[in-house]
């Protein structure tokens, strides 16, 4: 299977997004992935300074770089932004909204279908292979086996299958919000939130009154406490369908989750458990982690 970066999910700064993708570059990855998906706010890298970053890369590494666009679109202003990352020209765009695969279908390019898709079944799957896309990103709370269903029904269909990306590492993009749950907590409105985000390289961490670690809170996006982690789960990535496994990058340690991820591709024995939760792909709670409850 192959291996790819996902885009950075986090508020970073232009100088660690240049650090951070100079020692990604010279990794085995076969796909990296550029562009702000969360905050349409966040301007530390507009469009042409990520088309830069991504010929610089192109020319440093025999990855394939794709621009990934914003997830939840709320203002004309962000179509029109929008509108040109889909026109760039350039690189291979991941649509992340319905309004980026419109624009894509209409102008008959290839893109990739990103995790923020609702696509669950063949049918839907087949929709969007009519529309250009070569690249499918399951929802991350779908299991192995929801995943292998969906695949079933669309070769029923008679379709031919995409790719298949498997979100296999980092805290989970689990919902969007037009309220900034960042701000928020720093009592500050939305409208004047001094970019607090970059404050928190890997999110908010949010527990309960209890105590219990339950959510990392990411300006509008709310993300699992947990980071899942499917490296023991390898011979299952293989036999659901997965021809690629998305790394979702962290402020630290990446590529030390590379190299391993990499060591297992080329023939090391997976681990038996690992830190993190996989309880969605085992088909029960995300926040699980299935060998420690014995479901699995």
């Amino acid at each position: 299977m192959k291996l790819s970066l996902g885009p950075v999910l986090y508020y970073w700064d232009k100088e660690q997004l240049g650090r951070f993708y100079s020692e990604m570059s010279a990794l085995p990855l076969d796909v990296i992935y550029l562009g702000e998906t969360v905050c349409s706010k966040r301007r530390a890298m507009n469009l042409d300074h990520w088309l830069g970053l991504g010929r610089e890369l192109q020319a440093c590494s025999p990855a394939q770089i794709v621009l990934s666009s914003l997830t939840l679109i709320e203002a004309a202003s962000e179509l029109s932004s929008l509108r040109r990352l889909c026109d760039n020209g350039e690189l291979l765009v991941e649509a992340n909204d319905m309004g980026a695969v419109q624009y894509l279908a209409e102008r008959k390019l290839p893109f990739v279908a990103g995790p923020a898709l609702n696509l669950y079944n063949g049918h839907a799957l087949a929709k969007l292979l009519d529309c250009g896309m070569i690249r499918w990103v399951p929802p991350v709370e779908c299991s192995a086996a929801l995943i292998r269903a969906v695949l079933d029904q669309a070769v029923e269909l008679g379709r031919e299958l995409p790719e298949v990306e498997v979100f296999a590492y980092g805290h989970l993009p689990l919902a969007y919000s037009a309220r900034c749950f960042t701000a928020r907590a720093e009592n500050r409105p939305k409208d004047d939130c001094q970019f607090c985000c970059i404050n928190y390289p890997d999110g908010l961490a949010l527990s309960s009154q209890e105590g219990q670690a339950l959510f990392t809170l990411n300006g509008i996006q709310t993300m699992s406490a947990e980071v899942t982690n499917l490296l023991a789960d390898y011979a299952g990535l293989q036999a659901c369908g997965a021809d690629l496994l998305r790394l979702s990058p962290r402020a630290q340690g990446m590529a030390e989750v590379v190299e391993a991820f990499a060591r297992v591709r080329q023939g090391e024995a997976p681990p038996l458990c690992v830190d993190g939760c996989n309880g969605y792909w085992h088909g029960q709670a995300g926040m699980l982690r299935v060998e420690e409850v014995g479901l699995c």
